[in-house]
């Protein structure tokens, strides 16, 4: 059975379910392994995490972290469907209000009982305007009451609609019909925060001392651009079956280095391969050589605000000139598959229709490109001239290179390589400075607006600075709608609006590659939203 579909369907099945009632997980270990007596395990980064503040957390380096430091009330298995975190059980019986039941036995890292009251403190911190957190845009997409107005200013926190019935239910109103709402609050921005430490501490998020979170692992050493250390916490209601003591996360800017690190011993787990070197990799680590599919789409954003991508054509024939069969078979070279729109084909019920310049030869869209930038003004004497950030990584830099030549080539334009390290490449993008600018989006949850709201004029996500009445309606009436068939209809005109006024240009879906070490048991292969919870892994004994 293909497994990349069988996943996607068990997901889809998990949160269309008008009445849902969990009882409790927990993972165990398969029969026949032994546990190796030291349960310490070393996970490469992408980048040196930004913060650990969920609430503000907007990359993957924080996001891989976060998840062993917190939880939600809902969290993801190995084959990525939808199982009991904090919360025990959950029933809806209209999809618009959820009554949540949290497990009496969850605890913060200092001991003290996970309330109701902590989700209710922490969702209405995310949502403060004073808080100014990158995450807004996805918490409007839950459609909690008064949300908008909560998070522009117009109304106080207490209308929104989340609350607390008694100390162990939570209950969430909708303005409107949310059917993958419970797959939504998994989310770092939904996850709890301890309202006593972040009101007496001066670090509660890099101190190890005045860190307090509830998930399997608490802080206990940052020691900034070298490695974050967490230790097992015995608080955690599923601590039992919890098997590593301690996983330590190596920020890396360039994988060549992770591979070295790997090669002597010191890192378990890397989180990427140099793409270069995929199939050396592949051949000489065959036992560790992993490659599994993610609900990620790798793109290029154009900034529609200012010359020259404020003009469509040039967009177009930028977009049409990256051969991205080239970028997938001789560039990344572990799979990835070449995207033409924004949401990844394997989005759980979600099958759009292809742009027409998809099936266009490779020279039909060279020859249309051409076209397009004359008509937009560029030529011998004036060509087209732009700079493209990336943030360092061996991978984006190759693809940068790749992608620069294609377009000299063809278009005989200039192109200026610009990278910056994560932190810097973050305000960049925040701020709109820059030309085009790599960037890629996982899914947050497996639906085809996790993908498409971040397009939206209002979102802060939309570092294109696209803004389309047409784009926003169609989205508008897609998450209003009641009927699937519907809903998916208007992501189809969504899509068709984004090929149409090109304000990214999708290059490929992910298939992420990794060396595992055969000493680790429990990595989720099946998982298609790439989570990994340094819980479900173990070190086997050898």
């Amino acid at each position: 059975m293909d497994f990349k579909k069988h996943s996607t369907a068990l997901l889809v099945s998990t949160l269309l379910t008008p009445f849902l009632s969990v009882s409790a997980w927990a993972d165990s270990l398969p029969d026949g392994v032994q546990l190796a007596s030291d349960q310490h395990l070393v996970r490469a980064n992408d980048a040196e995490a930004a913060t650990l503040d969920p609430a503000k957390a907007e990359g993957l380096p924080e996001m891989h972290i976060l998840r062993d430091l917190f939880e939600g009330l809902v969290i993801q298995d190995r084959d990525g469907n939808i199982v009991p975190g904090v919360a025990q059980s959950w029933e809806t019986d209209d999809n618009q209000t959820f009554v949540f039941h949290l497990r009496k036995d969850a605890k913060w890292s200092n001991g003290q009982p996970v309330t109701a009251d902590d989700f209710v403190y922490a969702i209405r911190r995310a949502v403060d305007p004073k808080l100014a957190s990158p995450n807004v845009w996805y918490l409007k997409l839950t459609k909690i009451n008064n949300i908008a107005d909560v998070a522009d200013g117009k109304k106080p926190l207490e209308e929104l609609g989340v609350s607390a019935i008694d100390k162990h239910t939570l209950r969430f109103e909708l303005d409107s019909k949310v059917p993958y709402f419970v797959a939504m609050t998994g989310h770092t921005s939904m996850m709890p925060v301890h309202q006593a430490t972040l009101e007496s501490s001066d670090k509660p998020w890099s101190d190890p001392n005045q860190f307090v979170g509830n998930g399997a692992f608490t802080l206990d050493k940052w020691v900034v651009n070298e490695r974050i250390e967490l230790k097992k916490n015995p608080n955690y209601w599923n601590s039992a079956e919890t098997h590593l003591n301690q996983v330590t996360y190596i920020p890396f800017e360039n994988q060549n280095a992770s591979i070295n690190r790997y090669a002597v011993g010191e890192v378990d787990i890397t989180s990427d391969v140099p793409t270069h070197i995929a199939p050396q990799l592949k051949k000489k680590y065959q036992q560790a050589y992993t490659a599994v599919p993610l609900l990620c789409t790798y793109y290029y954003a154009f900034n529609t605000t200012r010359p020259p991508f404020d003009d469509i054509r040039v967009r177009q024939a930028v977009s049409y000139s990256i051969m991205r069969d080239v970028i997938t078979n001789g560039v990344t070279q572990v799979g990835n598959l070449p995207a033409y729109t924004f949401a990844h084909q394997y989005t759980a019920g979600f099958d759009a229709s292809q742009p027409e310049y998809s099936q266009w030869t490779q020279k039909q869209r060279d020859e249309k490109a051409r076209q397009l930038l004359k008509e937009a003004g560029y030529g011998e004497d004036k060509p087209l001239d732009f700079k493209l950030l990336y943030n360092t990584s061996e991978s984006n830099k190759s693809i940068a290179v790749a992608i620069a030549s294609m377009l000299k080539n063809n278009l005989n334009a200039k192109v200026e390589l610009e990278n910056q390290e994560w932190k810097s490449y973050l305000v960049s993008r925040r701020q709109g400075d820059f030309d085009v600018m790599r960037a890629s989006w996982c899914g947050d949850y497996n639906e085809a607006s996790t993908f498409l709201s971040l397009l939206r004029s209002d979102s802060s996500g939309n570092f294109a600075r696209y803004s389309s009445e047409q784009y926003d309606q169609a989205m508008d009436s897609a998450l209003a709608t009641t009927s699937d068939t519907k809903r998916q209809a208007f992501y189809d005109q969504a899509e068709q609006s984004l090929a149409m006024d090109m304000p990214i240009a999708p290059i490929y879906y992910y298939m992420q590659a990794r060396l595992v070490r055969p000493s680790v048991g429990g990595f989720a292969k099946n998982n298609v939203e790439g989570r990994i919870y340094s819980k479900d892994l173990y070190i086997k004994q050898q």
